[in-house]
């Protein structure tokens, strides 16, 4: 057995490595090197078969739309078209965080219907399990939830959030800081209700070994979930959140040694100002693991609109270091996206995540803007429909104009100043 790091440790270049290469204009051997240096992970199950995308330090910030049933709301079919709309819509990957109906079920048509990677956070599923037999979280046992985890791997989950860093320790950080949110991330307060009713260590953390042992055996990379982010910007940047990524910091470690790959996940609701020293403190304490941000959020009273908050925080993000961009949609806070939600969530986050690519200098980049740019200047509809991130809505809206059949549009018409100084431009040449 081995995995994309233990290969890249021992100087192998693997066909995901030359696939991800061609994409993101390397080398091989460049992509090998940031792989065994752990600043690069390729996602991939050994029973998952896809194009291969790699995340990290120099590739261009990929971006994740979360899909998936809810106790209250099963339909199968629509969580396909989900599915399908969010990578016709340019997400690079996509988890399943079902909760309700028969799980097993809807990750075997995920993982067969999806071009993409795929991830999972396996609590949801050990909780689901427990809870169609009248149990709560509480009744679950490590057995059970290792049982769970090697199941969903082998079935071709290709990263999975765990939440390891929420030790005894670090979860009462959150009650003595006075915070305002508590705790918000689903699989965090599960772990933590389990600890406290128990007086136990957290599994995930006490028996990390077992963990890796299942990681590395079907090449699933870790998404090291930050089960103490801070769900409101007064909470940004607590004593509780920085214990946690302390602890994640000693886990990335250890995975590395292991041959596992790791993602490190971060917050959440970040004010503007706090945003890029974030980053900073993520990457430092985990040693440039590939970061993936939930946003983050900057502001917490705009509800229906938090896609448009997550871009701003993502864009900043991006542009500090964040690698790996997990979209945000209008339904935020309020219920469960439905497909124009996720299409609207996945165009956002691409915009802020081009974004952050333009200003870290990503190759590939601010060269598509200067294309763009020159399309524009020329009058090219059809140009700058090709380059749009999202070129279904202009398009529509385009053909929607009075003045499609020219090249001005109706904001200027006559008076377009591009096409005055196009003008200007032919009659200095004559």
């Amino acid at each position: 057995m081995a995995t994309q790091l233990s290969m890249a440790k021992e100087g192998v270049i693997t066909d995901e490595m030359k696939m991800v290469a061609a994409d993101e204009d390397f080398s091989p051997e460049e992509i090998r090197d940031l792989v065994a240096s752990g600043q690069v992970v390729i996602p991939k199950n050994i029973n998952h078969d896809f194009p291969s995308k790699g995340i990290g330090k120099g590739l261009t910030t990929k971006i994740n739309a979360n899909i998936g049933t809810s106790g209250d709301h099963m339909d199968i079919d629509e969580e396909l078209h989900k599915l399908e709309v969010s990578i016709e819509a340019g997400a690079d990957s996509v988890m399943d965080l079902s909760t309700g109906g028969d799980l097993k079920k809807i990750r075997k048509m995920m993982i067969d219907n999806s071009p993409v990677m795929l991830g999972a956070v396996p609590i949801y599923a050990v909780a689901s399990e427990l809870g169609s037999q009248n149990r709560s979280i509480t009744d679950m046992t490590p057995d059970f939830l290792f049982e769970s985890i090697e199941q969903q791997c082998e079935e071709g989950i290709d990263y999975i959030t765990v939440h390891c860093g929420v030790t005894r320790q670090t979860y009462s950080l959150a009650d003595q800081t006075n915070r305002i949110g508590g705790i918000v991330s689903r699989g965090g307060s599960l772990l933590a209700l389990w600890m406290y009713q128990h007086h136990k260590e957290n599994p995930l953390f006490e028996e990390y070994d077992r963990l890796l042992d299942i990681a590395f055996k079907y090449d699933v990379t870790l998404s090291l979930g930050d089960g103490l982010r801070p769900g409101a910007v007064a909470d940004a940047s607590d004593k509780a959140q920085m214990k946690e990524l302390i602890v994640i910091g000693e886990l990335t470690k250890r995975a590395r040694e292991a041959g596992v790959q790791v993602i490190v996940e971060g917050p959440g609701h970040v004010p503007l100002n706090q945003i890029a020293a974030n980053v900073l403190m993520q990457k430092r304490i985990c040693d440039d693991a590939p970061f993936y941000v939930l946003g983050p959020l900057t502001t917490d009273c705009a509800p229906g609109y938090d896609h448009i908050t997550a871009a701003i925080g993502g864009a900043i993000a991006a542009a500090a270091g964040a690698d790996f961009l997990c979209y945000v949609t209008p339904a935020e806070h309020l219920c469960l996206p439905d497909v124009k939600d996720v299409r609207v969530g996945v165009v956002a986050a691409k915009i802020a995540a081009h974004s952050g690519d333009i200003a870290k200098g990503v190759k590939g980049a601010m060269e598509r803007d200067i294309e763009m740019s020159r399309y524009r200047k020329a009058l090219n509809w059809e140009g700058m429909l090709k380059l749009a991130l999202d070129p279904d809505l202009p398009r529509k809206r385009r053909a929607q104009s009075e003045n499609n059949e020219k090249s001005v549009c109706t904001m200027c018409g006559e008076l377009c100043a591009v096409n005055i100084h196009n003008k200007m431009c032919v009659l200095e040449e004559h």
